[in-house]
């Protein structure tokens, strides 16, 4: 049997301030350092020993899983980091405040940004500061791959290679994996783990801070799945989730 730990970063600072995160770096608030902390200990009482982790290139997301192997006492195990895990980039929408957006463009091209499947958003230029070829930690990814804006399904296209080369042996081999990165990648990845459609992809939301676990068999047929927290505490984080307009920029 292999298990996968799934698990959304903390609250970040930008996503406090409304704004679309995307591939932009922020820190995480005093309130999602708690998250990081909390979703430690829960995989530790779960008595869960991972493995392997697998993260994004992006330090909220690297942060939240250097708590939790602190707090799960597995600061030695192989991490293995990747901007195919990356969030969705929200193109030119990227550090944009999205109730500002909202009253420029109106609620309906809002939604469709931010919930549509293969609707992306406006694209940023190649001499736009957003764009990731300017920053160091991409140098060597071909132009062609590098995103000037994504929709879900372009993240899930970029995710998909990675997931199947690099998580999915780990998992055959029966190791426990933790992978921590963001809303949309998550999304993405949970989309396919799960077999959801396009439409009803635009309704899961994923709470931070919650470790989502999965066991499968050596076939890798999904056997169970199971969020780490009461019932009641869930539903309150997925409501918050799915009513906050801070949805999309984690």
């Amino acid at each position: 049997m292999a298990v996968l730990i799934l698990l959304r970063h903390g609250e970040s600072l930008w996503n406090r301030e409304n704004k679309f995160t995307g591939w932009a770096e922020a820190n995480l608030s005093d309130n999602g350092i708690e998250e990081a902390h909390e979703a430690g200990r829960k995989i530790k009482s779960e008595g869960l020993a991972v493995d392997i982790a697998f993260t994004s290139l992006l330090k909220r997301a690297i942060k939240t899983l250097w708590i939790v192997l602190e707090e799960t006492g597995r600061e030695w195990i192989p991490v293995k980091k990747s901007w195919k895990l990356n969030e969705r980039h929200y193109g030119a929408l990227q550090g944009l405040n999205k109730l500002e957006v909202e009253r420029k463009y109106g609620e309906e091209q809002l939604k469709k940004w931010r919930r549509g499947y293969d609707v992306r958003p406006p694209l940023i230029a190649h001499d736009d500061e957003r764009y990731p070829g300017n920053d160091q930690r991409y140098a060597g990814i071909p132009e062609s791959e590098l995103p000037l804006g994504e929709s879900l399904k372009d993240t899930l296209l970029r995710l998909l290679p990675y997931w199947e080369n690099n998580i999915v042996p780990e998992l055959k081999s029966g190791k426990t994996v933790l992978a921590v990165a963001h809303g949309n990648s998550l999304r993405a990845l949970i989309k396919h783990i799960e077999d959801i459609s396009d439409e009803d992809i635009t309704e899961i939301n994923i709470p931070t801070g919650i470790p989502l676990v999965y066991e499968f068999d050596t076939e890798m047929k999904l056997i169970s799945k199971k969020y780490l927290a009461a019932p009641e505490k869930l539903e309150l984080s997925i409501n918050k989730v799915r009513n906050h307009s801070l949805q999309d920029s984690f």
